[in-house]
């Protein structure tokens, strides 16, 4: 065995290379002894006085028998040794030896007839502790036969890693013979292992002697090349009984079938855990293209390197979606998502990009059929029916796409989408498993993408009914007058907001600002019914807080019930303006060469809470000044408070300067943020000289 404890001899380090002697020996304690002819001892080892307990200065030239041997043994062993010096023959018996201390010990002697150049005759023997050595011999056939028998692989291999003895089962594991592994490496023996890591922890334990214990090992070996197997692997360092480094010994179990069960439940928490993360991620708002983009941030690269969510165009509009019948489809392509594979990524498409698949291709298949379309391994033909166009399907093949799963996006009306996944660089093909798991996820997210179509269509109807409500005021003489009507968010609802402008008599015009409580249809409706009456009420020529007396009644009878109004009375012969409050938050008024503010004004109660009075306040509105009637929806957000938008609101006034239109823009870019919660309507009114 090459390794630890050799030495050059003479110290010549051309000369040959001498292994340290074994320790064996010295734990046995052979002890050697000479006599010569006449029986008496002539060579008295140190091991000899260990075993019987004379020094050499008392046994040297004493007669052997009477010393060692009992009286009862003492003319066998004298005659064997006489007929060994006549005959020349060795012997070998096991008898009870005399201690220098009285005691009897069971001895085991070996003898043999040396002869020196002289010619003269001597006895060798070579003698050891009988009872020792038949507990080493105990200990040689059980390890021997516990090796030899035991179902568990074992191996050493000395300090150079290369095999000194391996086992039936460890024959068996690996498919080859213990000759053909006797004097080979990892490498030799095992290339289909991951041999770099097996070395690394069998050298750490050659230096450290600390075992490893149940390590786990995939790979591969000549006894099964085309399967993956799994092992257990131990690993101890052997040492002699002086210290010296042997090599080590490695214990290996087939732990395979153990194995694909852990791994198998690994894979089914993930599972589990990406079905909860989509189920926490997707369908956070009522927005179709937001919904898809949560899908396919939930399933890369978790379980696809590429992802495509398509629906038909159809199901975008307020008409429910065609399931293509034998011919092509249109779709409309809301997410796409790459882990790495961008070129891939860009064949795949992009967002808000029109795509018409054939009847032959996979994704038409898929939402005409309702059923998941999986090609566990893509060819180059599968190729042509999955991609967009030929330079898509290369661009493809070039990235290594080689899976591919289609599953559909259904609701109750059927089939409206298609969620492609894709595999390149994940060497994993798609299998049933994947099939179950993107179904799960498309199913949740195809209910989340109905209700936000769904929801996008009474939206739809909202809004048109909003706008058509609202009308498109022409200023009289003598004003400019800016309006913006901005609905909520996707997400959320359409809200009552309203404005208007209403000429009156004498030159004199009114201008409103409401917000009905709620959302949708209903509050659209309630706004409409609210601003023709407030006209109505406007030409019968009340006064502010008389008009808002007659709305509190009016609103009190709608649904929903509550509404905030400013009404405001502009005057250009006295260059006034009175102004009535129902619960709506100040107008701003800038006055020309000035800074604007908040108009301090009594706030009223909102229309419909009924039985509070309203006041009115006159204020100046000279020609150039700058007088703005907002709604909430204008500057309260959940985030900030109402003071410090209010704050913002004046200096963005403060440094408008140029048209009323431009004011507007400037008023919505710098308070609305395009997701806010609630509509928004601005009116802004600037008073000119008397004409």
């Amino acid at each position: 065995m090459s390794g630890a404890g050799t030495f050059d001899a003479d110290n010549d380090s051309s000369g040959p290379r001498l292994e340290r002697p074994s320790g064996v020996l010295d734990a046995l304690g052979v002890a050697v002894v000479v006599l010569d002819a006449s029986g008496r001892i002539v060579l008295w080892g140190p091991q000899s006085e260990e075993l019987f307990g004379y020094s050499a200065q008392e046994a040297l030239g004493r007669r052997a028998a009477p010393l060692l041997v009992h009286e009862r043994y003492r003319d066998l062993v004298v005659g064997k040794c006489e007929r060994m010096l006549e005959t020349g023959r060795g012997w070998a018996a096991v008898f009870p030896a005399r201690h220098k201390d009285s005691s009897t010990r069971l001895v085991e002697l070996h003898g043999a007839r040396p002869t020196t150049e002289q010619g003269d005759l001597h006895a060798l023997a070579i003698a050891t502790d009988a009872t020792k050595l038949r507990e080493v011999e105990r200990d040689v056939a059980l390890s021997t036969q516990l090796i030899a028998q035991s179902p568990i692989g074992l191996e050493v291999l000395d300090t150079d890693l290369r095999y000194v003895a391996v086992n039936p089962a460890m024959e068996r594991m690996h498919g080859m013979s213990a000759e053909d592994h006797i004097g080979r490496g990892f490498r030799e023996v095992l290339p289909s292992v991951s041999v770099d890591a097996s070395e690394a922890a069998v050298r750490e334990v050659l230096e450290t002697g600390l075992p490893q214990v149940d390590r786990y090992t995939i790979g591969r070996t000549p006894a099964d090349p085309d399967n993956d197997h799994a092992w257990s692997v131990s690993v101890y360092r052997l040492e002699g009984p002086d210290g010296q480094v042997l090599g080590v010994a490695t214990s290996v179990v087939e732990v395979t079938d153990r194995y694909g069960a852990i791994k198998e439940a690994a894979q089914a928490r993930q599972r589990l855990a990406l079905i909860a993360e989509g189920s926490a991620r997707i369908g956070t708002t009522l927005d179709m293209r937001q919904t898809a983009r949560e899908l396919a941030d939930v399933v890369v690269p978790e379980l696809a390197d590429v992802v495509v969510v398509d629906v038909l165009d159809s199901a975008l509009g307020d008409r429910r979606p065609a399931n293509p019948v034998g011919g092509p489809a249109l779709f409309r392509t809301l997410a796409v998502k790459a882990a790495g594979l961008t070129e891939a990524a860009r064949a795949a498409g992009a967002a808000d990009q029109p795509v018409s698949y054939g009847a032959d291709r996979l994704p038409t298949q898929c939402v005409r059929t309702g059923h998941p379309v999986l090609v566990s391994q893509v060819e180059e033909w599968d190729l042509a029916r999955i991609a967009r166009d030929a330079g898509a399907a290369a661009v493809l093949a070039s990235a290594g796409i080689h899976s591919y799963l289609a599953i559909p996006l259904a609701a109750q009306e059927g089939a409206f989408g298609v969620l492609g996944l894709m595999r390149g660089r994940n060497p994993l093909p798609f299998d049933a498993e994947d099939v179950t798991l993107a179904g799960e996820l498309a199913g949740r997210t195809a209910v989340s993408l109905d209700n936000a179509r769904l929801y996008q269509s009474v939206r739809n109807t909202a809004v048109t009914l909003q706008r058509s409500l609202l009308p498109r005021p022409v200023p009289p003489p003598g004003l400019e007058i800016a309006t913006r009507y901005q609905p909520a968010g996707t997400s959320t609802e359409v809200g009552g907001d309203w404005f208007d402008v209403i000429p009156l008599a004498e030159d004199r015009t009114a201008f409103v600002v409401g917000d009905v409580m709620g959302s949708g249809i209903d509050a659209a409706a309630a706004m409409g019914r609210l601003r023709t009456a407030t006209a109505t009420l406007a030409d019968l020529g009340l006064p502010p807080d008389r008009v808002l007396q007659h709305l509190d009644k009016i609103t009190a009878g709608l649904e929903p019930p509550i509404a905030t109004c400013i009404y405001a009375e502009y005057d250009p012969h006295n260059d006034s303006c009175c102004i009535a409050a129902a619960g709506h938050l100040p107008p701003a008024l800038t006055p020309a060469g000035d800074h604007p503010e908040l108009l301090d004004l009594p706030s009223g109660a909102p229309l419909g809470v009924g039985g509070v009075p309203f006041e009115a306040a006159t204020v100046p509105l000279r020609p150039g000044d700058q007088l703005v009637l907002y709604t909430d929806g204008l500057v309260e957000t959940r985030r900030d408070a109402i003071d410090a938008r209010l704050d913002l609101l004046l200096r963005v006034l403060d440094g408008a300067d140029g048209s009323l239109e431009e004011t507007c823009d400037r008023l919505l870019d710098a308070l609305r943020d395009p997701d806010d919660h609630d509509d928004v309507a601005v009116l802004i009114a600037r008073p000119g000289p008397c004409p």
